[in-house]
């Protein structure tokens, strides 16, 4: 049996976004009614990662937990925020005009730094569902980042669960 079902999350302007999902991750997944499987969180945009971590409690003075911000900052050594054009080779001219054509802004193409590290952290997790319950161990959360600083967005979460 498969069940899928997405929701909105709504991205900071110029911030890193993590949002927790977990609680929604479980609702879906309640209601799919299956008791043994998998539960798929993933995104399909190439800017966004979703990761399992512990709830790290304290809060660093951006309102991120301490784990998410320290995540930021190892990213932000080894692949610092686009700040100007060029520091990057993406984009190009090609990708510029076909942003242009498609309604995106100069400004906003200038987000290779979420590309490389969505593409490193990765877009989906698989999480296991054991009779009726999604197995996260004790502390264990469901995060969906937007790695993209260009602008606030609204972002997709898309779940599917598949199993009996």
């Amino acid at each position: 049996m498969v069940y899928r079902e997405a929701f909105k999350v709504e991205s900071r302007h110029r911030a890193v976004s993590f949002h927790d999902v977990t609680d929604r991750v479980k609702e879906i997944y309640g209601k799919s009614g299956i008791k043994n499987g998998i539960v798929v969180v993933y995104s399909h945009h190439t800017t966004c990662s979703v990761i399992t971590q512990e709830c790290a409690f304290d809060k660093s003075m951006t309102g991120l937990e301490t784990l998410q911000q320290d995540l930021v900052n190892v990213f932000e050594n080894i692949i610092p925020t686009c700040r100007y054009e060029g520091m990057y080779l993406h984009p190009g001219k090609e990708a510029l005009d076909f942003a242009e054509k498609h309604g995106e802004d100069n400004f906003g193409c200038h987000n290779t730094d979420a590309h490389l590290r969505s593409s490193i952290i990765g877009r989906n997790v698989t999480l296991v569902a054991v009779d009726g319950e999604v197995d996260l161990g004790e502390f264990g959360r469901v995060h969906f980042i937007d790695w993209d600083q260009t602008r606030g967005r609204t972002r997709t979460v898309q779940v599917m669960v598949i199993g009996e």
